[in-house]
């Protein structure tokens, strides 16, 4: 950037800064527009094709035979995506648990798990092989996993484990976690996907698709994905889903998690929520919209901090591919002051510092700002990270833009003096 240029950002007042970074991004922000529009089609003509009523959002208790809203709730989702069935339950508590239910109703002793997009996110690393903790690893299940080449699918040596491992799930994370990547496009997946069929795999291609829906006009599972995962506190439930997680998919495999999730003999036929639905309908819903409000903020923050010196994955030049971002600001205070800023600009509990901890599941302490109306809910805005060289901030969520906007005052003013 030239010199002149510089010097007139830095003298440039914050709103004023902000004002130039919308006018910058207005492309942008028409084509991910048109994408929120696309989905809100889609989701109200599932809405149509399954006659959701008023009765669809009562609860049920005991058994939950017959429950309409549970039933209809999981069909709407598996329309929406793209998938034959879907489980969408309460009683899934985040989207490591989501992520373990399936993984468990789907392998059994002796079968391999492929991972080919690198090491998985910190807390499903103890579900796959913790110690003595009812891990994967525990059951006699194996793992491996191809490391990504410069934050790309390694195709090379993907067909070489495949031939050698023979395994029974090839898994794929489609967010970046806490590596410094950027997330797969649907476009990515599925190219891997078909690679990975050509090498002769015939089992399930399963994807953790946290941080992804409703991002592109498309979901893995229309790009040869046979099982995606999700939480309802991220995305999919749109700000509104107090809880939950959702499981879509191929029948043959979303019957064998049902059976896991319940008990063999049971699967999918019970399951009763007293509280009722419909906050996880009406997250549905919003869903679409709720993306694009993230989205805007994901953008207009990225820019913001690129102009300042600070490198952001993805890049300011791409249309993100999840509603995350990373930045590196290779300084602790820094990173800490950007995080904190987010927490006083918060809703909830906005008068709160927060302070690095010992967070269960991870290997190093996290910092977490989450000033949210549902608890650690990162479709609202929050930002985290490890406290640990090269010192990253990992941003994302955002009910609304005009709060992402207010957030990045309070950021630049910190930063900026």
């Amino acid at each position: 950037m030239p010199l002149r240029r510089l010097f007139a950002i830095f003298f440039m007042k914050n709103r004023e800064f902000i004002e130039s970074c919308e006018r910058e991004l207005a492309g942008k922000f028409k084509i991910i527009e048109e994408t929120a529009y696309f989905n809100q089609v889609k989701v109200l003509n599932a809405f149509s094709e399954y006659r959701v009523a008023v009765r669809h959002f009562g609860g049920s208790t005991g058994y939950g035979y017959g429950d309409e809203g549970r039933d209809t709730l999981g069909k709407l989702y598996a329309k929406c995506f793209g998938a034959e069935e879907g489980i969408v339950s309460p009683h899934l508590l985040s989207g490591t648990h989501a992520l373990s239910v399936a993984l468990f109703g789907l392998l059994r002793p002796g079968d391999t798990l492929f991972c080919i997009s690198g090491m998985p996110y910190d807390t499903l690393r103890g579900v796959i092989f913790g110690e003595n903790n009812g891990s994967l690893k525990d059951f006699g299940i194996n793992f491996q996993y191809c490391a990504l080449d410069d934050g790309k699918f390694d195709f090379k040596r993907i067909e070489e484990f495949i031939e050698n491992l023979r395994p029974k799930i090839v898994y794929i994370q489609r967010s970046r976690g806490y590596e410094l990547r950027d997330a797969f496009s649907c476009e990515e997946i599925g190219r891997v996907c078909d690679f990975v069929r050509k090498c002769g795999f015939k089992g399930c291609i399963f994807v953790d698709n946290c941080y992804g829906e409703f991002v592109e006009k498309t979901e893995p599972t229309q790009h040869g994905a046979d099982i995606i995962v999700g939480s309802l506190i991220k995305n999919a439930g749109g700000g509104l889903a107090p809880t939950g997680g959702y499981i879509c998919g191929k029948s043959e495999y979303i019957d064998l998690i049902g059976k896991r999730l319940t008990a063999p003999s049971i699967g999918l036929e019970v399951g009763s929520y007293a509280e009722g639905y419909r906050y996880f309908y009406q997250g549905l819903f919003m869903a679409p919209h709720t993306v694009l409000q993230s989205m805007k903020t994901s953008l207009l923050i990225g820019l913001a901090m690129d102009k300042l010196g600070f490198t952001n994955y993805p890049s300011i030049d791409k249309i993100p591919s999840d509603i995350t971002r990373a930045i590196r600001f290779d300084d602790e205070k820094a990173m800490l002051d950007f995080i904190k800023e987010v927490q006083y600009a918060s809703p909830v509990d906005g008068f709160v510092t927060c302070e690095p901890w010992d967070m269960p599941g991870y290997d190093d302490k996290i910092i977490m700002a989450a000033g949210t109306f549902v608890s650690g809910a990162s479709i609202e805005l929050s930002a985290d990270g490890p406290v640990t060289s090269p010192y990253i901030a990992y941003f994302q969520g955002g009910l609304t833009y005009e709060h992402g906007k207010y957030a990045l005052e309070k950021i630049l003013k910190k930063l900026r003096g």
